[in-house]
């Protein structure tokens, strides 16, 4: 076992005020997303944690990639027979959140996830490399298989079934729109008294309030 009371550390890099925060929470985090590309140092900045309850009343917390956002929401794609997508399906109230430790900086959802228009879910698969369109086909995700040889031998049996033809996208595969209803926006600061600025949809208008960190 091991105390972990001695971690520190001190965050210093930037600020977040109440005056220079867009009025517009998506044009935020389009600011914050480029910020992040440009000088961020992180590897995948579109990493985020989705957050869900599952069929069994447990949260589960796992790491995706945001695909698209936009005025409409946040976009990710999965399988609708996973874990995840059962229980987004069943209980659509959903969190995402992103961390972007090297510039000190953390978004989070909430909002209400649903399915996206099938047209957009065919249009990014065929998007996709041939390896991934075929994975999507290859993995029963979340089920329990007997060993990796399984999935394998689904692959290579795709490979040659669909050589030089167009691979069809699963109707158990696409994407997942969330529309937000309230994003909060983390900026790290010195003795923990980091910035919290959280917008709340009111009808179709935001609300921006100060939290206490």
């Amino acid at each position: 076992m091991s105390d972990l009371g001695n971690y520190r550390k001190s965050y210093e890099k930037s600020e977040l005020l109440e005056s220079t925060v867009d009025e517009n929470p998506m044009m935020q985090f389009q600011k914050w997303f480029y910020e992040v590309e440009e000088f961020g140092g992180v590897d995948e900045v579109n990493a985020m944690t989705v957050s869900s309850i599952g069929l069994d009343g447990f949260p589960k917390a796992r790491v995706v990639l945001l695909k698209k956002y936009n005025e409409e929401g946040f976009v990710f794609y999965t399988n609708y027979n996973s874990e995840k997508g059962k229980a987004i399906l069943a209980n659509p109230h959903i969190c995402l959140s992103f961390f972007w430790p090297s510039i000190e900086r953390q978004v989070i959802i909430k909002g209400i996830a649903k399915k996206v228009d099938t047209q957009v879910s065919d249009n990014y698969f065929h998007s996709r490399p041939v390896g991934s369109q075929l994975g999507a086909m290859v993995s029963p995700q979340s089920q329990v298989i007997d060993s990796r040889e399984f999935l394998e031998k689904n692959l290579k049996d795709l490979e040659q079934e669909f050589e030089g033809k167009e691979i069809p996208r699963p109707e158990h595969w696409g994407g997942i729109l969330v529309e937000p209803v309230s994003i909060e926006f983390w900026q790290g600061r010195a003795n923990r008294l980091h910035d919290r600025i959280r917008y709340t949809l009111n009808d179709f208008d935001w609300k921006i309030e100060r939290l206490a960190p």
